[in-house]
């Protein structure tokens, strides 16, 4: 068995993690940093610092060479997945304009001036202007260059975060293929900047020399700098590898390389995934996004606010589990799983529908989130099933939508992130969707992803089909409870499938009278 170690940089939205994993997905040592450093100078804008970002990798690193002081010396070469959609504006020189803007912040862009004709006629014709207002809207590019024009002249490289590091770690100006998602003039079909004729290019103010070099995702992208080596510990030269974004590299990490597994996020940001070679949107002009896996994409559906839901209600309703949490020097979340034992199947007749934030075009611009069937029977605990159980019923629509427009039939769910670390909500899971669900065997299934790309970019396995059969494996196996599965369906087809569509006027009204997102 190898010696050789791959380090994987896991830059998330609550934490970066420094890990250190061999040839067969064992977890050697690991390095957290918690990322606190995030402001919010109006409601719904969320920005900070870019130095903050590799403030927390070097920390990270040094962290983890004092855990392992041994284990420096037998990483063959680092790799970087981070946060999707963070974008940074650099000068000539490479340093950061203005705080990074961070993926969950709300801001909208004002739409100035039609497109061309062609193009207006055309997305008319299909009936999809709202969905390119939205992007206007949502293009951080369009609200520094409106509201920022100082800086944005000065913006010679406009960057996701994972650029920003990469020219941190190397020098190079340059990014992987797979970390491109977000509000860019990028053709994810092709794997590319958009051509010249592309729709985006009408849409943004950008221009081809403000955006950096794309290498493919498993190439080495450089070496690390003199000036990283002195701050991180490792060592000048060694490989970088491009990996990619932090859900590709997580469906990686769970195993799902075949349209036959759909992969579960419930993170941050809830996500259903295929990985397909096939090129699906999940609606029109919502694209799939760059796969970790060479010549694939993910086709994906999310929900945005996803388990940040657990995260409001531990704040708002979950004083007991705190304090407890204080006292035992645990989380509150560790403690849920009593609440969802306490309660049955279809909480009693509550339900919510999680679209609490708007999506490009399902949900659309008008989408708030809703719980009915409240009676007096009903405690907090309802309230948590009802958020667990209507994460998995959007998630479940998400997936028979894409299953539906590619064709697949899923057999098996994986589900990664911090609520699959719950038992009862993995079983809640497989009984919903009526499938088995699996738990990936680590936990850190997007560092794993990101490590299985290094794997094959530096030889320690032959191909990625090698490195996926080695590197992951499946922890826990949950299958359907056949009662609870027939109770779920009744409640997903009779309520849940017609609740937005039944809502939807409302919402709109609420839009109309100004309940809006800040700009």
């Amino acid at each position: 068995m190898s010696d050789d170690l791959l380090l994987a940089i896991d830059c998330g939205t609550q934490s970066l993690r420094a890990l250190l994993f061999d040839a067969q997905g064992a977890l050697h040592a690991k390095a957290r940093v918690a990322l606190t450093d995030y402001r919010r100078a109006r409601p719904g804008w969320m920005e900070t610092a870019p130095e903050s970002f590799w403030g927390a990798l070097v920390a990270a690193c040094q962290d983890l060479w004092a855990r392992a002081p041994a284990a420096r010396q037998r990483v063959r070469g680092v790799v970087l997945t981070t946060q999707r959609g963070t974008v940074i504006c650099l000068d000539r020189d490479g340093r950061p304009l203005r705080p990074a803007i961070v993926w969950p912040d709300e801001r909208r862009a004002q739409v100035r001036g039609p497109l061309p004709l062609h193009w207006t006629l055309a997305f008319a014709a299909l009936g999809l202007s709202d969905t390119i207002r939205t992007f206007r809207e949502q293009a951080e590019a369009n609200w520094i260059a409106q509201h920022e024009p100082h800086v944005w002249q000065r913006t010679h490289k406009f960057v996701l975060l994972s650029g920003y590091l990469h020219h941190r770690l190397t020098g190079r100006l340059a990014d992987g293929v797979g970390s491109q998602v977000g509000y860019l003039p990028f053709d994810f079909k092709r794997g590319s900047w958009a051509g010249r004729f592309d729709w985006k290019w009408h849409c943004l103010p950008l221009a081809p020399h403000q955006l950096p070099e794309l290498v493919p995702s498993g190439s080495i992208l450089g070496g690390v700098s003199g000036a990283a080596a002195v701050d991180t510990g490792l060592p000048a030269g060694l490989p970088v590898v491009a990996g990619a974004a932090d859900k590709a590299c997580e469906v990686l990490g769970a195993g799902c390389v075949t349209p036959q597994q759909a992969c579960l996020s419930y993170g941050t940001t809830a996500t259903v995934n295929l990985c397909t070679p096939r090129y699906v949107e999940p609606v029109p002009l919502v694209p799939p996004y760059p796969a970790a896996l060479p010549g694939h994409y993910n086709t994906e559906v999310q929900i945005a606010r996803g388990y940040w839901l657990v995260s409001w209600f531990a704040e708002q309703f979950a004083h007991e589990e705190r304090a407890r949490a204080a006292a035992e020097e645990s989380s509150p979340e560790a403690f849920f799983d009593d609440l969802l034992a306490a309660t049955p199947p279809g909480a009693a007749g509550l339900m919510l529908q999680p679209t609490w934030s708007p999506g490009v075009r399902v949900p659309g611009p008008e989408a708030r989130g809703a719980v009915i069937g409240f009676n007096e029977t009903h405690t907090r605990a309802h309230l948590y099933r009802a958020i667990v159980e209507g994460l998995a019923y959007g998630l479940r629509e998400g997936l028979e939508r894409i299953e539906r427009r590619s064709g697949a039939s899923v057999a098996v769910l994986r589900v990664a992130g911090g609520g699959s670390q719950s038992d009862a909500a993995m079983q809640i899971t497989a009984d919903l969707f009526n499938r088995p669900a699996e738990r990936p065997a680590l936990y850190e299934a997007s560092g794993l992803g990101a490590a299985v790309i290094a794997a094959v970019a530096l030889g320690l396995h032959a191909d990625f089909p090698t490195a996926v059969r080695a590197m992951t494996h499946v922890g826990r196996r949950f299958e359907p409870d056949a009662r609870n599965a027939a109770l779920d369906e009744r409640l997903y087809r009779r309520v849940y499938l017609r609740l937005y569509a039944r809502l939807r006027p409302l919402y709109r009204e609420l839009r109309a009278l100004g309940a809006e997102a800040p700009d």
